[in-house]
């Protein structure tokens, strides 16, 4: 894997009466693998503010760790049956979270990171959604992008 990477990213929640719609990024970014751990990061504009919000992705076995500074704040521990709290900062106020991941599935080729995330989301130890994220962290140099337009997992 390069250096410089694209990144798709595709989320999805599933509330109890209401319609779904996946939300998605497609950026480019940075990448390096350290201590066996992959580390991707990226910057995000926010459409309704001029600020920047600077992510840290950090993958390893069944765990996704994401980090977010700037227009808001938080880190964020997918771990394969084991619940993380924490705090989600906004410009608008501060939400507690909640994130039982059920599935963490990393795979890694020599050009391309994919990542499947199922979980259960609370906000203020309410049950939310259940969600899905899925992950395509690419070199760019290799000439075949694929977009995460797909949440179906194996």
């Amino acid at each position: 894997m390069t250096k410089d990477v694209l990144i798709s990213i595709s989320g999805l929640q599933f509330a109890e009466g209401e319609n779904s719609e996946p939300v998605e990024v497609i950026t480019s970014g940075s990448y390096y693998k350290k201590n066996g751990k992959h580390y991707i990061l990226y910057d995000e504009v926010a459409e309704d503010t001029a600020g920047t919000t600077k992510n840290i992705i950090k993958l390893g076995d069944e765990v996704l760790d994401i980090t977010k500074r700037g227009e808001t704040n938080v880190h964020m521990m997918f771990e394969k049956d084991k619940k993380n709290v924490t705090y989600y900062y906004t410009p608008y106020g501060n939400l507690l979270i909640g994130i039982d991941a059920t599935k963490v599935q990393v795979e890694e080729t020599e050009h391309n990171l994919s990542v499947k995330v199922d979980y259960a989301l609370e906000v203020n130890y309410e049950h939310m959604a259940d969600c899905k994220i899925t992950m395509n962290i690419q070199s760019k140099n290799a000439g075949d992008f694929k977009i995460c337009n797909s949440l179906h997992f194996k």
